[in-house]
């Protein structure tokens, strides 16, 4: 846990700091099925999908609870509904992917486990839900740049790349509605 409190984000970096996809898992990810094929890490890549999947799950009901919150004014409102179905996309990619290496999904947690972990009681504003979202995009950024340097196909590190790229552009319109600057200096993410 860091100074801010951030309890979401050491999760994610250890997670994809300690397991990575294998190849096999990614090439399912990004719809690559004929490199995927005769390569399945088994059991070890399906429990590690499942880690993310439990995340996606998580970030899909932080946007929920702030949208259902009534602090979002409408423009951020939208954003964040936008944001949800981003990560809902990642979680039908992640539970077909589980599907095809023959492992069952893990099941999503009631809301309110997600609203109980991560404090929703404590969303006091506009800014408190921003603050919360930038926090996870932050880390789902990091997560993906730190699984990059360990794949081979040039292919799969350019599927991680995309989704670290998907999640900084969130992470970047988060920060900017919160009237913050952008970081100092160059390389700021990944470290």
């Amino acid at each position: 846990m860091d100074r801010a409190g951030e309890l979401i984000v050491p999760e994610r970096r250890s997670f994809l700091g300690k397991a990575t996809l294998s190849a096999a898992a990614l090439a399912l990810l990004s719809g690559r099925d004929v490199l995927a094929q005769g390569k399945s890490g088994g059991a070890g890549d399906v429990n590690i999908l499942n880690v993310a999947l439990g995340l996606e799950y998580e970030g899909i009901n932080a946007y929920q609870l702030g949208a259902q919150s009534g602090l979002l004014q409408k423009p951020l409102l939208d954003v964040a509904v936008r944001f949800q179905t981003d990560h809902k996309e990642h979680r039908d990619a992640l539970i077909a992917t589980i599907r095809k290496l023959g492992g069952k999904p893990v099941e999503e947690k009631p809301i309110g486990e997600y609203a109980r972990a991560l404090k929703a009681d404590t969303l006091k504003s506009q800014n408190d839900v921003l603050e919360l979202a930038a926090r996870l995009e932050l880390g789902a950024t990091n997560a993906y740049l730190g699984v990059i340097p360990s794949f081979k196909d040039p292919q799969l590190a350019k599927v991680a790349g995309r989704l670290a790229a998907d999640e900084v552009m969130h992470w970047t319109l988060l920060n900017s509605a919160l009237g913050k600057p952008l970081p100092a200096g160059g390389l700021p993410f990944g470290a």
